[in-house]
């Protein structure tokens, strides 16, 4: 079995007297699509604001490609390859679809250096429009952000991250507030971006969730119920009545 790209251990976040997240443990393995599931309140978004250095947690170790990693601010995590989605729409309204992808794709840079043109960044600019081309928006490039549909501005958010070309995804709900048709292009391209990437993933949609995941975990009151593949998921009695209902 190959080693994992991502493994938590006892990782917990108090908030108060408040376990939001209480003695996880998560592995997850390269090229894996990792569904977190779970009821509202369950801790999952409070999960991956651990993973992605978004909240420091409270005890409990995150390892990433086999470096610790707890308690790394948001900015190094992101560097060392994790990128992240949100769930409210995390974009610049103002700026075009290409603008918003090449200031992702600097972050990955650092600071430039003083008094030298940002388009002398041959790279940056190349892996923005690399990432417009994987979410399918070449054609909405100088489209202002502001403009586009609202699935529209979801892909850029994906297409945000990946101008920083990360290794691993984590993505909170990628489909909250879409309709059919815009779930349905949304999950073709996290299919498509599966074959290259690692993905942890948070998503209500179930049928979604079956459709992309390898391997699913359970989240109940901030701590994990049940992990295995979605067959045993489905199967598994305790989920079924604190989550999934007998009609899955």
């Amino acid at each position: 079995m190959a080693e994992p790209v991502l493994e938590t251990a006892g990782l917990s976040r108090l908030f108060g007297g408040l376990a939001a997240v209480q003695d996880v443990a998560l592995s997850v393995v390269p090229g894996e699509v990792h569904a977190v599931v779970g009821p509202n309140g369950a801790g999952k978004t409070t999960l991956i604001n651990l993973l992605s250095g978004d909240l420091r947690p409270s005890s409990g170790t995150v390892r990433y490609q086999g470096e610790d990693i707890t308690g790394w601010p948001a900015y190094r995590v992101a560097r060392a390859g994790i990128g992240r989605s949100y769930q409210k729409t995390n974009i610049f309204r103002e700026f075009t679809a290409f603008e918003n992808c090449w200031l992702a794709s600097k972050a990955k840079l650092g600071r430039l250096p003083l008094f030298r043109p940002a388009r002398a960044f041959r790279e940056t600019i190349e892996r923005a429009e690399r990432a417009l081309v994987l979410c399918a928006l070449e054609q909405r490039r100088d489209t202002r952000a502001g403009a586009m549909s609202y699935g529209e501005q979801r892909q850029l958010e994906l297409a945000m991250m990946l101008a920083t070309e990360p290794r691993l995804l984590l993505l909170d709900e990628p489909l909250a507030g879409m309709g059919p048709e815009e779930s349905q292009r949304v999950i073709e391209l996290l299919r498509k971006l599966a074959v290259d990437h690692t993905m942890v993933m948070i998503e209500h949609d179930m049928d979604a969730v079956f459709a992309i995941a390898q391997r699913i975990t359970v989240m109940v009151n901030g701590t994990v119920l049940a992990s295995g593949t979605p067959e045993a998921i489905r199967a598994n009695r305790q989920v079924q009545q604190a989550y999934l209902g007998e009609d899955h």
